[in-house]
């Protein structure tokens, strides 16, 4: 690891006092940023994250994708976290601390509201940054895009009628303008680029030119990562000068949620003997939250002043230095997970001998 990727932790620490001061400071220049969007999706926003994505997406050999049903095992899992857990945990986990905890600390006419749009966030799988996520926790690239491929599939199909089990509602009006150009961006036109960008380079200087190139563009992710954080925190700055509590409590759940999920995941792919490689990326998928969607459904359920939408909105702001931690305790937990797959795998064996 370069001095830079070392200190990632303090980048992002002073990033997001820097993008909350310029958020203050500087609110016209933020809200024109901001204002430069279409169905949710900002555009600003999405270069940065083609910037961070593409790199790692040229590392893909789509001809090798075919061995991703390899690991079968880990697709089980990342599946089951994200869709028979993650958001009925989040629903528990919000009736806990908004709905009884916190109550009394809350504004009480927006208290179903928090709760929805804690639930809203934790409805939708993320997308394009578990690339992030993935690299840099060394994970298995095909794996990865085929996960977040079929989630994108399911989404389509389980995003309205879990939220509206959820929230007991019998309409759920699911934003597609926000999901597809979502999808479009964040997935199908960065790994067309990415796969030309690799065919060309193979094509002209081979595999040693593709390393060569992957070297010199890898730092290009991590500042385009960071100046999303200053954007993301820029955005918010006056909301969280100005009710820093609630967005704190609102916070909590979240927090609880992204820890347990990974974990859950994690610790059922080392039981099952999954691959690190592997494991980490499922952790990943199955706690981070397809933002853009919960921030464009809650605004078209509940208003763009609602509780929900501030919920969501938190969950935007903690994304990135909460993900940053589970990559952390991903990397350093490699040889305890190891250890514990070889044990198993050698005890599956010894039954099979007898």
């Amino acid at each position: 690891m370069s001095t830079f990727e070392r200190y990632l932790t303090v980048w992002v620490a002073l990033c997001i006092v820097f993008g909350i001061a310029l958020g203050h400071f500087f609110p016209v220049a933020f809200a024109e940023i901001a204002a430069a969007e279409v169905a949710n999706v900002n555009f600003v926003v999405a270069a940065l994250i083609w910037l961070m994505i593409i790199p790692m997406l040229v590392k893909i050999d789509f001809s090798a994708l075919s061995k991703v049903k390899a690991h079968w095992r880990g697709i089980g899992v990342t599946l089951f976290v994200n869709w028979a857990v993650k958001p009925f945990s989040m629903a528990l986990l919000g009736w806990i601390f908004v709905g009884w905890i916190f109550r009394p600390c809350l504004p009480a006419e927006e208290i179903n509201s928090y709760i929805a749009g804690l639930i809203l966030l934790a409805a939708a799988p993320c997308t394009a940054m578990v690339f992030v996520w993935s690299n840099l926790s060394d994970g298995e690239p095909h794996f990865t895009l085929s996960q977040v491929a079929l989630n994108d599939v399911i989404m389509v199909f389980a995003f309205a009628p879990i939220v509206g089990l959820l929230l007991g509602l019998s309409a759920i009006t699911v934003p597609w303008n926000t999901l597809l150009l979502s999808v479009a961006l964040y997935i199908v036109v960065p790994v067309i680029i990415a796969q030309v960008i690799r065919s060309l380079v193979l094509s002209t200087g081979g595999q040693g030119a593709l390393n060569a190139l992957l070297r010199r563009i890898q730092p290009l992710s991590l500042v385009a990562l960071l100046t999303t954080l200053v954007l993301l925190f820029g955005f918010q700055g006056e909301q969280i000068l100005a009710q820093p509590l609630i967005i704190a409590m609102l916070a909590v759940p979240i927090l609880i949620q992204v820890y347990f999920n990974s974990a859950l995941a994690y610790l059922l792919n080392r039981a099952s003997g999954e691959a690190h490689c592997v494991a980490g990326p499922s952790a990943l998928i199955g706690a981070s939250n397809f933002f853009e969607l919960a921030v464009a459904a809650a605004i078209s359920l509940f208003g763009l002043h609602s509780g929900a939408a501030l919920a969501t909105v938190v969950g935007v702001l903690i994304e990135v230095p909460v993900m940053l931690s589970v990559v952390k305790i991903v990397n350093s937990s490699r040889d305890w997970y190891e250890a514990g797959r070889t044990v198993r795998k050698h005890g599956l064996s010894a039954q099979a001998g007898e």
